[in-house]
C-alpha cells in the first residue's frame, strides 16, 4: 500500500511543471486602411464599409507571427427600394494587387466571406437598413508595401 502511494506521489511530484522563465509578451500590430470608410452600391442596395483595419498579432521582440492577420470593419447596408424586399444571403471578399490580379490566402486560412445569419438578418425590406460586423482572414502577402491596391466586397 504505501509503495503505491509513494509511486503515485513521485509520478505527481516529478510530472509538475516548473514555472517557466518569463513569458513572451504579445502585441496587436494595426495596420489602417486607406480609406478607412468605403461607399458601396450594389443594384437597389447601398450603404457603406467604415472602420476598417488590419490588425495581427505578434510576439514583442522576435516580430514572430502569433496570430496572423484579420480585416475587421462594420457594413452597413439600406434597402433604397420603395416597394422590393432584398435578401442577403452571403458576400465574398478579394483582395486585389496593383496588377489587378487577385491576392490569395495561404492555405491554411478561410476564404473570406461575409455571412448574414442571424434570423431576420438576411431580409432588407424598402427603406430598412442592416448592420453587419466584418472580421475576416487577410493575406499576409497584401501587408507589403504597395502590394494592395483595392479590397473588394461581393454581395
Amino acid at each position: 500500500m504505501t509503495i503505491l502511494a509513494a509511486a503515485v506521489a513521485a509520478m505527481a511530484l516529478g510530472c509538475s511543471q516548473q514555472p517557466s522563465g518569463t513569458a513572451a509578451v504579445v502585441e496587436d500590430k494595426t495596420y489602417t486602411v486607406t480609406p478607412a470608410s468605403v461607399t458601396v452600391k450594389a443594384g437597389i442596395l447601398t450603404g457603406e464599409v467604415t472602420e476598417l483595419k488590419v490588425t495581427e498579432r505578434v510576439e514583442k521582440g522576435s516580430g514572430r507571427v502569433v496570430s496572423p492577420a484579420r480585416l475587421t470593419g462594420t457594413l452597413k447596408l439600406k434597402n433604397g427600394s420603395a416597394n422590393q424586399t432584398v435578401r442577403l444571403v452571403a458576400g465574398k471578399i478579394q483582395y486585389i494587387d496593383a496588377q489587378g490580379q487577385l491576392i490569395k490566402l495561404e492555405e491554411t486560412r478561410t476564404e473570406p466571406t461575409l455571412r448574414f445569419a442571424t434570423y431576420g438578418s438576411e431580409r432588407l425590406d424598402p427603406g430598412q437598413d442592416a448592420t453587419q460586423s466584418l472580421d475576416v482572414d487577410f493575406p499576409a502577402e497584401a501587408l507589403k508595401a504597395k502590394r494592395l491596391k483595392e479590397i473588394r466586397l461581393e454581395l
